[in-house]
């Protein structure tokens, strides 16, 4: 404690202790040269006592001045030395406890400093150096080692550029080298073991690379953006086939840098749709320019968002409508933005691995598939999530598509927490580096919506869409099927025609809508008198019933019951309303040997009874023949008035479906023939077309309203399009193709504005030749449209052979939107399907605002019916083609 309190004193003590001795050794001394005895004059001469007593003092005092000088110069030698000492193992210790190997050198590369890490790390110990070792020995002695198989000027070089120099050890270390020159010519050189960030780095880029070649093998395009200036940031190996250029091309421009004009603008537009929209997507269907072809896409855009919720990218993804419809997929550029794109993929997507089928990865549409959060199905197989049954089954169709190394499409059922759904899973094998199956992906559909609309579709064709009952096709087939039966029997059965009075007056004082609902119940009514029997609308306002048993008896005493259902009170929409039947029958197998037969004389009986009385039954008779004979004369007349001039047109508007009356523009007319008889007065379209059509006077009627709608088109002012209905008698008789070509030459009416109106019968008498009429039509330029799409039994087929421009939806479909929820489930299909083959879609029979406002909502084109006008001489329409403005300019210049 004494030293330690030497070494740490100050010199002021120092001094004081010397003075003290000093005066200690003075004092005795001052007093004894005083005293009077004290004077020795033999030994000092004639010298002054004091004075050397004076001289003796004074010395002393230096001498101990002296010695407390070099006293407390050594004090403070030791203790810097000391504080020195401190210092350096202070600074030792810190710098051996360093995570990273340090040496130090001099100027002239001599190794002054080297900590223990550095020893470590290379397996050196402090006797392997030596005093005035340099820098090129220890390198020299690493190299030895064999923990250097650079050259010095390499490692010096290296070690001082920015990234430094990564050495690996045998041991399967990464150590980086680092090497920091000081201005005093010394030198820092840094060891750090980087082997765990190496690790974490492959394993990066391994997943990476990973989710990368997922993504990559995904069949549709797709490719971000930055929001903030639309330039890409990324595209996948889908886009890059499809555009015909790379990735890299196009990374870093925006859409006006890399396409044509109309493509550009077409994507512009739809990126900006996707960020005004509420939810952050968008999706649509556009024409783009690809080297000079247009190709129709369908995309879906997606603003992807980060973990603060705010806008940070736009994802795209696309696929080649044109020739085919598939899975709009998804791709990312980094870990993060790829996991992101995945998620955000609308179809379920699962891989798994091959070698032990474990599921690696999932998006979130995948979780209602495996009935759990994708995370924890990460790691399991199909027998681990799914019943023995199901995992069985999956198992089976993996193998198979990994067995195959292509693309495997089937549609299966799978159950979710909604029940068991139907999806159309496509499954993919993605191969290693090797050349072996690495991985599996997996997408799925539901297509469970899908199929039950088509199954609707499929009911449509054989069913009317207003009252449910089998169509003349069903009806047809159901008594072939009853021949089949009866034949070589003595069974008999009678055919019906039923036909409903009033229905006319019903329509005309109280709307088309309220005769819907009428046509309804006399349906239902029917049905209950027929207990169990067919019952099927006809047409309009005609029905068909069969029904066995002894006859004519059973068939005349149903069709009393039928007359007295009928013609009890309908109470619709608080109002009371009456109707009536007239029926006429026919008897197999005395009447006929066939559907067609039995059905034509069911029908000329009905006709003879509605020449008696309304209200009364007829059955068929031989001498029914005189009908025929007065359709003759019909005939007759209908040909003169072709000749004569007493046909004319009457035209109804056609518009956009809006919201309202208002916002519903007109863009077109229908154009329907009227004949104004000279003694009968107007004949009514229902009676003379059928007439036409059965004689063949069809094709001339035809002909003669093709040119006065065109020629009448072709005088308005507005470029309005125009409607005319071409019957199948006019693609089986003449050259229609070669008609409508020189019509158009004649009355100088632009094509575009052409919309010949076609039924599925075009197809059905001859289904390569009406196709390709059609085809040949639409080269000219004019516009295709199906009409009373529905009421057939064909369309879906024919919508699929033939690109029409226009389907209509037949009014039937339209009566009972807001009242019946299957016809706006209908309605609502047809326009999506519609839509899915890019066509328009235009409704027939609209007469109420709530039907517009329905149609309007679900994306219907157009619409036609009383609501926006009745069918009418062009003239009551003057102010819509422009004829008004045109008179009123000739009065004021005139």
């Amino acid at each position: 404690m004494a030293e330690k309190n030497w070494h740490v004193g100050s010199t002021l003590p120092i001094a004081v202790q010397a003075v003290v001795c000093l005066g200690s050794a003075v004092a005795p001394a001052r007093a004894f040269a005083l005293s009077d005895s004290f004077a020795p004059p033999s030994y000092l001469g004639k010298l002054d006592p004091n004075m050397v007593w004076e001289a003796l003092i004074g010395g002393i005092v230096v001498c101990a001045l002296l010695v407390a000088i070099a006293l407390w110069i050594h004090s403070s030698l030791r203790r810097t030395k000391r504080l020195q000492l401190r210092r350096n193992a202070f600074v030792s210790s810190a710098m051996n406890n360093l995570n990273q190997g340090v040496v130090m050198t001099d100027a002239q590369r001599r190794i002054m400093f080297c900590n223990d890490r550095y020893l470590d790390i290379y397996g050196l110990t402090r006797s392997d150096l030596w005093t005035g070792m340099t820098g090129y020995d220890i390198l020299e002695l690493r190299r030895q080692r064999g923990v250097l198989a650079v050259s010095d000027d390499d490692f010096y070089e290296k070690a001082a550029s920015p990234n430094g120099l990564i050495t690996e050890l045998p041991d399967g270390r990464a150590i980086l080298v680092k090497y920091f020159v000081l201005p005093n010519g010394g030198s820092v050189a840094t060891h750090l073991d980087v082997s765990d960030q190496r690790k974490l780095s492959r394993q990066l880029a391994s997943t990476k690379q990973f989710l990368e070649t997922v993504l990559d093998h995904v069949p549709a395009c797709v490719a971000a953006k930055n929001i903030e200036d639309g330039r890409y940031i990324f595209a996948n190996s889908a886009y890059e086939r499809f555009w015909g250029f790379s990735r890299d091309h196009a990374v870093g421009k925006n859409a006006r840098e890399l396409f044509a004009p109309i493509s550009a603008a077409s994507i512009e537009a739809a990126d900006k749709a996707a960020l005004n929209s509420p939810d952050g997507q968008f999706r649509n269907e556009f024409e783009v320019d690809r080297a000079g072809e247009l190709r129709m896409v369908a995309s879906i855009r997606i603003v992807v968002r980060d973990e603060s919720n705010k806008p940070e990218f736009l994802m795209l993804v696309f696929e080649d409508i044109t020739d085919r419809r598939s899975l709009s997929q998804e791709l990312e550029s980094t870990k993060k933005f790829l996991e992101l794109v995945v998620d955000n993929i609308p179809v379920a997507l699962i891989v798994e691995q091959v070698k032990d089928g474990r599921y690696l990865l999932a998006n979130r549409s995948a979780e209602t598939i495996l009935n759990r959060r994708r995370e924890e199905a990460t790691g399991l197989t199909a027998s681990d999530i799914f019943n023995p049954k199901e995992a069985k089954l999956i198992i089976a169709r993996d193998e198979a598509a990994i067995k195959k190394r292509g693309m495997i499409t089937e549609e299966h059922p799978i159950s979710t927490k909604d029940g068991l759904r139907l999806f159309l899973t496509r499954r993919a094998t993605v191969l290693s580096d090797a050349g072996e199956p690495q991985y599996l992906i997996k997408t799925h559909e539901d297509v469970t919506d899908r199929r039950q609309t088509e199954s609707r579709m499929a009911h449509m064709a054989y069913h009317d869409g207003l009252t449910d009952l089998p169509n003349r096709a069903a009806f047809l087939q159901a008594l072939t099927q009853m021949i089949e039966a009866c034949e070589g029997t003595s069974e008999e059965f009678a055919v019906l025609c039923v036909d409903l009075e009033g229905l006319k007056e019903v329509n005309d004082v109280f709307g088309h809508a309220l005769g819907d609902k009428l046509l309804i119940e006399v349906a239902q009514r029917l049905q209950d008198s027929a207990r169990g029997g067919v019952v099927a609308r006809l047409s309009g306002d005609e029905f068909g019933l069969i029904i066995d048993g002894k006859q004519p008896e059973a068939g005349l005493a149903l069709a009393q019951q039928i007359g007295e259902a009928v013609a009890q009170e309908f109470q619709i929409d608080g109002r009371a309303v009456r109707a009536g039947a007239t029926t006429g029958m026919s008897i197999f197998p005395h009447n006929g040997a066939d559907g067609a037969a039995l059905l034509a004389n069911a029908g000329a009986a009905l006709f003879r009874a509605k020449q008696k009385s309304r209200g009364t039954i007829s059955l068929y008779q031989p001498e029914m023949d005189q009908q025929i004979r007065d359709r003759r004369v019909l005939h007759q007349d209908l040909s003169m008035a072709i000749k004569n001039g007493e046909l004319a047109l009457a035209f109804q508007p056609q518009g956009v479906a809006g919201h309202s009356v208002a916002e519903s523009e007109i863009i077109g007319f229908e154009a329907l023939a009227r004949w104004q008889h000279p003694v009968r007065g107007q004949v009514s379209p229902a009676e003379f077309i059928p007439i036409a059509e059965e004689s063949g006077l069809i094709v001339e009627m035809g002909e003669w309203i093709l040119r006065e709608a065109c020629r009448e088109a072709a005088s308005w002012p507005k470029p309005l399009q125009v409607a005319v209905n071409l019957s199948p008698a006019q693609f089986m008789h003449g050259d229609v193709v070669g008609l409508v070509h020189s019509i158009l030459i004649e009355t100088g009416l632009a094509p575009g504005r052409l919309e010949l109106e076609i039924t599925e019968g075009v197809l059905i008498e001859d289904f390569d030749r009406g196709l390709a009429l059609l085809r040949r039509l639409k080269a000219l330029g004019v516009r295709i449209s199906m009409d009373d799409f529905g009421s057939g039994y064909s369309s879906l087929s024919y919508l699929q052979a033939f690109p029409f421009d226009k389907i209509k939806i037949d009014r039937a479909f339209i009566i009972n939107l807001g009242r019946n929820p299957q016809s706006a489930a209908i309605v609502r299909a047809v326009i999506d399907l519609g839509h899915g083959l890019e066509m328009s879609i235009i409704a027939e029979g609209v007469e109420t605002l709530d039907q517009l406002a329905f149609l309007a909502k679900e994306g219907c084109d157009g619409v036609q019916g009383y609501l926006l006008g009745k069918p009418l001489p062009i003239g009551k329409y003057a102010g819509l083609v422009g004829r008004a403005e045109t008179m009123e300019l000739a009065l004021k210049t005139g």
